[in-house]
């Protein structure tokens, strides 16, 4: 099996939407080390049990995590794979700015002017002449 590294768009807006959420962002913390179960998740949060499903279900559409039955529970686990696919996108954005600073820096370095450059004499030198 092969998997797809490159996040589609629709996979993008997903994955950000979900994680946009405090409470999301700490769902997905919280199941990263081990599954748990929706009962014990929503314990935690200071609202209701369906609130914290509907949580639950955005993590699970984006990808982000990964739910199963197991007798009357669902137990939720983060899922690595897109964990990964979606570090893999910001480390693009990241060099695609780090290589934009780094073209911004050489052009800034090459275009400084030298002070006793013939075309741009200095500025406080006395006038000659008079």
């Amino acid at each position: 099996m092969v998997a797809q590294l490159e996040l589609s768009e629709a996979e993008t807006d997903r994955v950000f939407h979900a994680l946009a959420t405090a409470t999301r962002r700490d769902i997905l913390r919280r199941t990263i080390n081990e599954e748990q179960s929706v009962s014990t998740l929503a314990v935690d949060y200071d609202m209701s049990f369906a609130a914290v499903q509907k949580h639950v279900a955005v993590l699970e559409a984006a990808g982000l995590i990964i739910k199963r039955a197991e007798g009357r529970e669902r137990l939720v686990r983060a899922n690595p794979e897109m964990i990964a696919r979606a570090r893999a996108l910001l480390a693009r954005y990241e060099e695609l700015w780090r290589a934009r600073i780094s073209r911004l820096d050489d052009l800034l370095s090459s275009e400084s002017p030298h002070r006793d450059s013939p075309n741009n004499p200095p500025q406080n030198s006395p006038k000659r002449g008079k």
